[in-house]
């Protein structure tokens, strides 16, 4: 099997005034997704995979992992900024995704400077469904490797 490489290029000091964007999109979700996350992260909690357990608790059905969206906000980031760019990553939850919804991750620089001879970026960013529905709120700071 033959393994293809992309050639990622991040976002360069010069880009990232403040104001700079960046967008990823994700989904539609499926079960399946949130079965791997599930593997991949040891949160087992049948209220993500399971029907009839998420129904007795009180949901239509089954619901993505909250970091499930934090992870595809983390990727937008990386993405954008370099995969060791990330100082600090806050994130807060505020509503569930289902199977079938689309995930966007939105980020803007809201402040550009310079720390401990590094440069540095301030950014607010937040996923949202394809209705409008906030699932995360989040803020970073960055040193973009591009």
């Amino acid at each position: 099997m033959a393994i293809q490489t992309a050639s990622l290029t991040y976002a360069k000091w010069e880009e990232l005034a403040e104001g700079a964007r960046h967008e990823l999109t994700v989904g539609p979700l499926t079960r399946t997704d949130f079965v791997r996350y599930a593997g991949a992260s040891g949160d087992f909690n049948p209220n993500h995979h399971d029907e009839i357990y998420a129904i007795r608790s009180g949901f239509d059905r089954p619901f993505a992992q909250g970091m499930l969206q934090g992870g595809y906000l983390g990727r937008a980031l990386t993405e954008w900024l370099g995969p060791a760019s990330l100082r600090k990553f806050r994130i807060r939850f505020s509503a569930q995704a289902w199977p079938g919804d689309m995930v966007l991750c939105k980020a803007r620089v809201t402040r550009c400077y310079e720390e401990s001879g590094e440069k540095r970026v301030e950014v607010e960013a937040e996923a949202v469904t394809q209705r409008g529905d906030v699932l995360i709120k989040a803020t970073a700071t960055a040193a973009p490797q591009g």
